[in-house]
């Protein structure tokens, strides 16, 4: 058990909110690492010099923020993941700010341009090879689920070999919005997945040669390109004039971020086999 440094003085106040950010203060720090858990609630109480009720707020407020887990009867634990918070986060101002489905999917062409171009500037020739790997197992895959895995795995290898953390996070993260969208607005198996999976399987060969070739300014061009196309075809996976395609691509990336990014309820980040 990880064991907190000595919390700091509550003063007279919101007394709740001054624990919540000492406690995510330690959290954030590492002090506090993910997976360990929080001190039992009776001695929180006693470090902090507060009631019983006071501590179960704070644990309350810190699991509302995606930093600990809590279940009646057990010690929180500490699930403090980068991803998940950057996730919950991009999420938040998306639907707050009403931002289309379109500009969320422009937004990852440009991410992953400039990961790209990192990419082809700082990753070793390991690292493409596992690119080009991953490239090669998307039209190995024999089910949409499968191809939709294969994708993810592809461009989050991409953004991981930018060896830029926080770009590869926002990378990781709306990479999964597009294709979690793009499979939603497809219908699934038997529907138009092979227009966006299949067809562009020679565009994402391009961007490995590109970045193999150490050549940032091409990778740079060929991603966005890429993106492009994807986009089109996401698109006109919908019937109706234009307005009403935007429209409804952006419900349903409305729906899909209700469906999956939440506490305990956000996809996974894909894992190497």
């Amino acid at each position: 058990m990880s064991t907190p440094r000595t919390p700091a003085k509550v003063f007279r106040g919101r007394v709740a909110d001054q624990i919540v950010e000492d406690l995510r203060e330690q959290i954030l720090s590492g002090a506090l690492p993910d997976g360990s858990r929080l001190p039992a609630e009776r001695e929180l109480a006693a470090q902090y010099d507060v009631s019983g009720p006071t501590i179960r707020e704070s644990i309350r407020v810190l699991t509302a923020m995606g930093l600990v887990s809590s279940r009646n009867g057990s010690r929180a634990t500490v699930t403090a993941q980068g991803d998940t918070l950057l996730a919950l986060s991009i999420a938040s101002v998306v639907q707050v700010e009403k931002v289309s489905a379109r500009e969320v999917l422009g937004l990852l062409g440009v991410l992953n341009a400039f990961a790209a171009e990192l990419a082809a500037e700082r990753a070793s020739d390991e690292e493409i090879a596992g690119l080009r790997e991953a490239a090669g197992r998307i039209t190995e895959a024999e089910s949409v689920e499968e191809s939709a895995a294969a994708l993810q795995r592809f461009f989050a290898t991409l953004a991981d070999i930018s060896h830029n953390p926080l770009l590869a996070a926002l990378c990781r993260f709306i990479s999964e919005v597009q294709i979690g969208l793009a499979v939603k607005m497809s219908g699934g198996e038997g529907g138009d997945w092979g227009r966006v999976a299949g067809r562009l399987q020679p565009a994402r060969l391009e961007i490995v040669e590109a970045v193999a070739t150490r050549d940032p300014a091409r990778a740079a061009a060929v991603v966005r390109d890429y993106h492009r196309q994807a986009v089109e075809r996401v698109m006109v996976m919908r019937k109706g004039d234009e307005a009403e395609r935007s429209d409804g691509l952006t419900e349903a990336l409305a729906a899909w971020l209700r469906a999956n990014v939440g506490l305990g309820g956000r996809i996974s980040r894909p894992r190497e086999e």
